[in-house]
């Protein structure tokens, strides 16, 4: 069986292939797959990779359905022990999948967690991501790890098993935080590695920066989240992870330019955390937080930054 399958969506993204491909073909794990999902690019994306003549290179064409359902075909195609995701404007350092297969098969975990950098494209700035360190550990007897990592499925190699019935939600923004948490929750172990292994680029047209009314869809992605963390052991992070989201998709109306949309947002934000988290004001994400915690726990205070900022 071949080691790790890497799962590479992309659409329209021609200017990243080469860039993130190179890291791929000279990891120094070789027993791997490299699978291309192309969700319907009318770019000069599949003549790049077409270019490539290693034989771990699998690109598959498919009509555009989002993130989502592509990287559920990647999972079909996948035929690795263990799976891991990069986004084609993204990429790995080379040693990434050896040490990451390394530590997992030498301590038996099912997902190993990397720290990674984000690149801003324009700027040329990065910013070192350091996950909080935590032992080998499980969901349940750890369930503040929903709070310590991200919630993403990059940066992270995972059992193939996991996805057997377990796969992203289609048609909603934000599909992968659902998975992510459900992909721990059924973990019988989890480890980290304290590496930087992994590049996020952020640019204007990423997923994490576009702004429109598809952010209505996190409130979609929480109720999922609630669903899969519905034991009592779970109550006291599953808050902190809706409160933090929560604020942090607040401060975000700022960008944006409609007022009406903005408030509609913030509205349906406060009434979700009073109706699930009604001792919100009192979390210690607002605590930790300090100044900016005291703007993020009132609803008037959020609305009126955010009308600023747009001023």
């Amino acid at each position: 069986m071949i080691k790790v399958s890497i799962i590479v969506p992309t659409y329209n993204r021609e200017k990243y292939v080469k860039r993130c491909l190179d890291k791929l073909i000279n990891q120094t794990l070789t027993d791997i797959e490299i699978i291309v999902i192309d969700d319907g690019s009318i770019d000069n994306t599949k003549n790049i990779v077409k270019n490539y003549k290693d034989k771990r290179i699998k690109y598959i064409y498919k009509t555009n359905t989002g993130i989502g359902s592509t990287r559920n075909r990647g999972i079909k195609e996948a035929t690795g022990e263990f799976v891991s995701f990069v986004d084609i404007d993204d990429y790995i350092d080379e040693t990434m999948l050896e040490k990451c297969y390394k530590k997992a098969k030498k301590e038996n975990l099912d997902i190993v967690i990397c720290d990674y950098i984000e690149i801003e494209e324009e700027t040329k700035k990065s910013k070192k991501i350091k996950l909080k360190t935590f032992n080998n550990t499980t969901l349940k007897d750890n369930p503040s790890i929903i709070n310590k990592t991200n919630l993403g499925p990059c940066n992270k190699i995972i059992k193939s098993t996991l996805f057997k019935n377990n796969l992203f939600p289609t048609n909603i923004k934000y599909e992968d935080m659902a998975l992510v948490i459900n992909l721990y929750k059924n973990a019988k172990k989890i480890g980290k590695i304290d590496e930087y292994l992994s590049y996020f680029t952020i640019h204007k047209n990423s997923e994490t920066t576009t702004r429109d009314n598809k952010i209505f869809d996190i409130f979609i992605s929480l109720d999922k989240i609630r669903d899969i963390l519905k034991e009592e052991y779970y109550k006291k992070e599953l808050e902190t992870l809706i409160i933090s989201t929560l604020s942090n998709y607040n401060i975000q109306q700022r960008y944006i330019k409609d007022k009406i949309s903005r408030d509609t947002f913030i509205n349906k934000s406060f009434n979700y955390l009073k109706k699930y988290c009604p001792n919100y004001k009192h979390n210690k994400y607002y605590k930790e937080r300090k100044l900016k915690g005291i703007i993020e726990k009132n609803k008037t205070l959020t609305k009126l930054y955010s009308n600023i900022y747009n001023r």
